[in-house]
Order: C-alpha cells, then sequence, then structure tokens
C-alpha cells in the first residue's frame, strides 16, 4: 500500500523503543518509553515543510494519527509537528 499525505501532512515511520539501556540492562516493554523518533517516508505537496524523504525527525509526543501497514508503525504529522531533524 502506497500512501500520499495531503497539504502540510508527513507521513513517518516510527522507530522502534529502546530494548537496552546504555549499561547494557535489557528493558521489558511495561518499562519502555514511546520513541517520539521517526523516519520521513514521504511529504505532502505544501511549499512549508522543511524535512525531505529519508530524513531522521524528533516529533512531539502525543502528536499525529497513527496507522500501522505491513506490521509496522506509522504516524501521520502536520509540518508543525516537528521538532527537530537529527543530523549524524
Amino acid at each position: 500500500m502506497k500512501i500520499k499525505p495531503l497539504n502540510d501532512r508527513i507521513l513517518v515511520k516510527v522507530l522502534p523503543p529502546e530494548e537496552k539501556t546504555k549499561g547494557g540492562l535489557f528493558l521489558p516493554q511495561t518499562a519502555q518509553e514511546k520513541t517520539q523518533e521517526g523516519i520521513v517516508e514521504a511529504i505532502g505537496d505544501s511549499d512549508q515543510i522543511k524535512v525531505k524523504v529519508g530524513d531522521k525527525i524528533i516529533y512531539d509526543k502525543y502528536a499525529g494519527t497513527s496507522l500501522k501497514i505491513d506490521d509496522q508503525d506509522f504516524l501521520i504529522l502536520k509540518n508543525n509537528d516537528i521538532l527537530a531533524i537529527v543530523e549524524k
């Protein structure tokens, strides 16, 4: 299935939560925090969108509409819900 967001909306693939701490301890699913990072998969046709496909972003914690496509989690966000682009 192919999804094309409209206007100032962005389709984001949600990155899975961390399963281990930096010290190497495994976290049970009940203790894992919901991630706020994702990869931009598709963008709408607005001129105000500042991200491009493939960018890793940080978004607002309670933003967007959740979708599940082929057992993967996605969000459709508004441009204003993106807080930052993660650069390597």
